[in-house]
């Protein structure tokens, strides 16, 4: 024995956790922005950016992953609000379609600008 109390357990608690992987994302994003902090051709730059975005596939680009996020979240407030028919869950539901709509026709819009010749890929 040491002489020193106990200490109680640490709990975090879910927005922790959340802050926690929002802080490991951001850092995944900062170290894609490192990248490109050098020379860079069009080609390369679209390659990138689609990376981010895969249309055949939403789901698994980033774009999808914040758009299952929300759709989770949208659910999740469609079980908290069970009285008002989901209220909340409708807004989130919106914004996940909004995300995979116009950020990935967006994005396909950037990627097609810089290299056009490499969607087929």
């Amino acid at each position: 024995m040491t002489g020193q109390p106990r200490r109680p357990p640490v709990t975090r608690t879910r927005l922790d956790r959340v802050r926690a992987s929002a802080g490991i994302a951001k850092l995944a994003l900062q170290q894609i922005e490192d990248e490109l902090t050098g020379e860079i051709g069009a080609q390369e730059l679209a390659q990138v950016v689609r990376e981010l975005h895969h249309e055949d596939h939403r789901q698994d680009g980033v774009f999808g992953s914040l758009a299952q996020l929300l759709t989770v979240a949208g659910q999740a407030a469609g079980r908290i609000e069970p009285d008002r028919d989901g209220e909340m869950s409708g807004p989130l539901h919106e914004a996940a379609a909004l995300i995979t709509e116009n950020a990935g026709l967006q994005t396909y819009y950037a990627t097609r600008a810089l290299d056009p010749q490499g969607e087929a890929e």
